[in-house]
C-alpha cells in the first residue's frame, strides 16, 4: 500500500509541472496533495518494507482496497482546488479516470485549468494497464507481486492462458513498454496533425488505455476533424486488443496471430456493427454521404466496443435502429488482456461455441462427444463454466443495479439501467438521462458511490472484489 501511494504521489510531479509551465491556480493544489499523498506512503513502505509474506488473500485484499485508496488520496488536488469541493463527487471523477470508465461530474471541463486536467487523464495512464502492475516493478523482489498480479487479473485471461515470461516483473516491465509505446506514437501523430501537444497527450492518456476522459465539453467531436477520428478509431482499436498478442507479434511470432480465435471474433464483431451501422445512417439520411456515416458510425461502435466512450455525435439523434446497435455493443467489450472492460469477446466465443456443439449434440449427434477448441486448444469444462458464470453474473448485476437506481435516484428505468451498465462496463456515457450529451453530475451521493462501486467491480471483474464477501475465503 505504501508502495502505491509512493507511485501516485511521484506521478504528481507531471501534473504540477504542467501548472507550473501554465502559471495557473491548481500549482499549489497539486504540491499539496502530492506531499500529502507522499506523507502516507513512505512511512507505510519502510516501516513494513521487511515483511515480504503475502499470501493469496493480502493479494486480493490489497487489488480491491488499492484502488479506493488510491482513488482517495487523488481527489485530493480537485478539493484543495475547489473545481470538485465535494470529497464524493471528487472520489467518483478519480475512480472513474482509474478504472478507465470516463464517466464525469463536470459540466464544464474547459474551465477547469490544465494540470488538473492533466491529472485528471493522467488516471487513465496508470489504470488503463493497471497502476497495482507497475506498484509491482517497484516492489522488493518476492514481495508477493504474482499474487496481486493474479488477484488484478482478468478471468478472460484465465481462459487464454496467455503469458509474458516466466519472471512476473519482466512481464509488467515489458506490458509498460508497449503501452507507453502506443500512447507516445498517436500522440506524435495527434500533433503532425495540428491538436495542440497539451490535447494530444490527454487523448492519447484516454485512447490507449480505453477511458474516455477528453480535455473538450464536446469530447472528440469538438474537433471536428476526419483526421483525428480514424487516428482515434485505430488506437482505440489496438487498445481492446491483448498485449501478450501485440507483443507476440512485435517478436514476428505470426502463427499467434493466425491461431488467436478471440482475435477473429474481436474483428467479426467490429466488421458487422461497423458495416450495420454505417448503413442505417447512410439509408436513413442521417449523414448525407457515406464516408460521413461509415466515419460516426465506426468511431461509435469502436468507442464503445473497447468501452472508451469518446463522442464525436450525439447518437441519441440517430435513429432507433442504431441506437440499439450501440446498446447491444455495450455488453460486450474487447479482447482479454487488453486494456478494455466489459465481458470481453473471448467468453462470448465460448458461449457461442458452447451453443453450438450442445444443439448438434442434442439434435443430431446424440452419441458424439463434442470438443470445443480456443486458440487451436481443447478447452476445459471448467473453463466453460467460467465463462457462463460469468456472463450471467453481469446480467445479474445490471438488472438488480438498475433497480437500486431507480430507487435511490428515482431514475426512470432506462437510465438507471444504463447508468449500471456504464459503470460496470466502464464504457462512459450510456442513454436517457446519461447519455452523450449529459453528466453524472444530477446523481445523488448515495448513487454516485453505488456506481463507483460498480466501477470498481467492473474494472476487477468481478470476483477479485465479490470473493472478498465469501466468509468461507478468509478461513485458513
Amino acid at each position: 500500500m505504501g508502495v502505491l501511494l509512493i507511485v501516485t504521489g511521484t506521478s504528481m510531479t507531471f501534473p504540477v509541472a504542467c501548472s507550473f509551465f501554465y502559471h495557473e491556480s491548481d500549482l499549489l493544489p497539486l504540491l499539496y496533495a502530492g506531499a500529502i499523498t507522499l506523507g502516507a506512503g513512505l512511512p507505510l513502505f519502510f516501516l513494513f518494507r521487511k515483511h515480504n509474506d503475502l499470501n493469496i488473500k493480502d493479494g486480493f485484499f490489497i487489488a480491491v482496497i488499492g484502488w479506493i485508496i488510491v482513488s482517495a488520496f487523488s481527489a485530493i488536488p480537485f478539493m484543495l482546488h475547489g473545481s470538485i469541493p465535494s470529497f464524493t463527487d471528487a472520489f467518483f471523477e478519480m475512480i472513474s479516470g482509474y478504472t478507465t470508465t470516463g464517466t464525469t461530474i463536470l459540466t464544464d471541463i474547459e474551465s477547469v485549468p490544465h494540470g488538473l486536467l492533466l491529472w485528471r487523464s493522467q488516471t487513465h495512464l496508470l489504470g488503463g494497464m493497471g497502476f497495482l502492475t507497475l506498484a509491482i516493478i517497484f516492489l522488493p523482489h518476492g514481495m508477493g507481486g504474482l499474487r496481486i498480479f493474479r488477484a488484478e487479473s482478468s478471468p478472460g485471461q484465465v481462459i487464454t492462458k496467455e503469458k509474458f515470461k516466466p519472471r512476473n516483473r519482466d512481464t509488467m516491465v515489458m506490458l509498460w513498454w508497449i503501452y507507453i509505446g502506443l500512447n507516445l506514437i498517436q500522440i506524435t501523430l495527434l500533433t503532425l496533425g495540428g491538436m495542440t501537444l497539451f490535447d494530444s497527450i490527454c487523448t492519447a492518456f484516454g485512447t490507449i488505455s480505453t477511458s474516455g476522459f477528453s480535455t473538450r465539453n464536446a469530447s472528440i467531436g469538438a474537433y471536428n476533424s476526419a483526421y483525428f477520428d480514424w487516428i482515434i478509431i485505430l488506437f482505440m482499436f489496438l487498445g481492446g486488443l491483448s498485449f501478450v498478442l501485440i507483443y507476440q507479434v512485435l517478436r514476428g511470432d505470426m502463427k499467434a496471430l493466425k491461431q488467436n480465435t478471440e482475435l477473429r471474433w474481436y474483428l467479426g464483431f467490429l466488421l458487422f456493427f461497423c458495416g450495420a451501422i454505417t448503413l442505417i445512417l447512410w439509408i436513413k439520411g442521417t449523414y448525407a454521404n457515406f464516408p460521413d456515416a461509415l466515419r460516426y458510425g465506426t468511431f461509435q461502435i469502436v468507442s464503445i466496443l473497447t468501452t472508451t466512450g469518446f463522442g464525436t455525435a450525439d447518437y441519441e439523434l440517430w435513429p432507433n435502429s442504431a441506437q440499439m446497435l450501440l446498446f447491444m455493443v455495450c455488453f460486450i467489450g474487447a479482447c482479454a488482456g487488453s486494456t478494455s472492460s466489459g465481458i470481453k469477446v473471448v467468453h462470448y466465443a465460448i458461449i457461442c461455441k458452447y451453443m453450438s456443439a450442445s444443439v448438434r449434440k442434442i439434435f443430431f449427434q446424440p452419441m458424439a462427444v463434442v470438443s470445443l477448441r480456443l486458440n487451436g486448444r481443447c478447452i476445459d469444462e471448467d473453463v466453460i463454466n467460467l465463462a457462463l458464470f460469468y456472463f450471467i453474473i453481469n446480467i445479474f448485476m445490471i438488472l438488480i443495479g438498475g433497480f437500486i437506481m431507480t430507487l435511490t435516484d428515482n431514475m426512470d428505468y432506462s437510465s438507471a439501467i444504463s447508468s449500471v451498465i456504464s459503470a460496470l462496463m466502464n464504457i462512459g456515457p450510456g442513454f436517457g438521462a446519461v447519455g452523450p450529451t449529459h453528466t453524472f453530475a444530477f446523481i445523488s451521493d448515495t448513487g454516485k458511490w453505488f456506481l463507483s462501486w460498480n466501477m470498481l467491480v467492473g474494472r476487477l471483474e468481478m470476483f477479485s472484489v465479490l470473493v472478498l464477501f465469501i466468509p468461507s475465503f478468509w478461513k485458513k
